[in-house]
């Protein structure tokens, strides 16, 4: 067995809204809901064939408003109100306050679920052939304007000796998409071999959801700010750079390191070489070089010198020798 959720309760609160519009508490409760099963009961039963598709009640203080939807109004008023004023007098005997009985026309039956049940079963009950009947309704509902139709008829199908059930379905039915428009509708077909019963579902379409979609460019544009701010953080690492240029060295220890840059640097590749060149400060480095070679004491260039001179000596005395 399939577990089945009604389609009209199933969108209660969300897109539908409830039939008996009143509130009680305690004992209260019970006594209006059993008023208003009254009250239903005897309405269908005089109006049983205006073909009324739904009865609405709303409570106030004093007063009980009762809607009718219903195809065929002129059934319900009657001569010149007659009916009406005789259903308001029985309804204000049950409820005891005052009744003000509303009639709306249904103006398209063929897209009301339970006037097409109903219509269903009255064909069953006058001995037509139950596949006939079904798709005759089915295309009658599409001609309509309706979306999807499905009938559904269950019991002693053409007088058989077992139950079964047998559909039919045209166009789409999504039963598990709340904002379609699904309406659900059950009746009953009493015939010599049994009762049979009656399922209908049509989909009108969807209800209106121009606000939700109207929001929904709001909500997609607050992600911006965010990516801006993940823009931003990198200037955070180019900041050290700027705060580290150094300051201008004095120019002795501008000489001293640059003899010590040369001694310990390995030779350069020629294209670095040339780049050096043309850059601002290799003119500073030599500069410092030329001025810095005739500052040191005697003491320290005598030493170079007789290095030199050994050099030089060496090999002459062993040409001598």
């Amino acid at each position: 067995m399939g577990q089945k959720v009604h389609p009209n309760g199933f969108r209660l609160g969300v897109y539908r809204n409830w039939d008996a519009r009143w509130y009680a508490s305690g004992p209260e409760y019970t006594k209006l809901l059993q008023e208003d099963l009254a009250m239903r009961q005897l309405i269908m039963g005089r109006l049983k064939n205006a073909s009324v598709a739904r009865i609405e009640t709303e409570r106030s203080a004093n007063q009980l408003t009762v809607v009718i939807h219903t195809a065929k109004p002129g059934i319900v008023i009657g001569r010149s109100g007659a009916a009406v004023d005789a259903l308001r007098d029985n309804l204000e005997r049950i409820s005891g306050k005052k009744v003000r009985v509303t009639i709306q026309e249904i103006k398209t039956p063929e897209l009301d679920a339970r006037l097409l049940a109903e219509n269903v079963a009255g064909q069953l009950e006058k001995r037509i052939a139950f596949r006939r009947a079904v798709k005759q309704s089915v295309m009658r509902s599409m001609r309509a304007g309706a979306k999807g139709v499905k009938i559904q008829v269950s019991g002693r199908l053409g007088g058989g000796d077992m139950s079964r059930r047998e559909w039919d379905r045209d166009g789409r039915v999504p039963l598990h998409t709340l904002r379609a428009d699904v309406e659900f509708g059950q009746a009953e077909a009493k015939t010599t071999s049994g009762q049979i019963g009656v399922s209908v579902w049509i989909y009108r379409g969807d209800f209106p959801t121009e606000s939700v979609a109207a929001e929904a460019p709001t909500s997609a544009a607050r992600p911006a700010p965010r990516a801006a701010a993940v823009e931003a953080e990198p200037t955070v690492d180019s900041a050290p750079v700027a705060v580290a240029e150094p300051t201008a060295p004095e120019p002795e220890a501008v000489a001293e390191s640059a003899t010590v840059v040369a001694e310990a640097e390995p030779a350069a590749p020629a294209q670095p070489a040339a780049a050096e060149a043309e850059a601002a400060p290799a003119p500073k480095r030599r500069t410092a070089r030329k001025a810095a070679a005739p500052a040191p004491a005697v003491g320290e260039g005598a030493p170079k010198a007789k290095r030199t001179a050994k050099k030089v000596d060496g090999p002459a005395e062993g040409a001598d020798g």
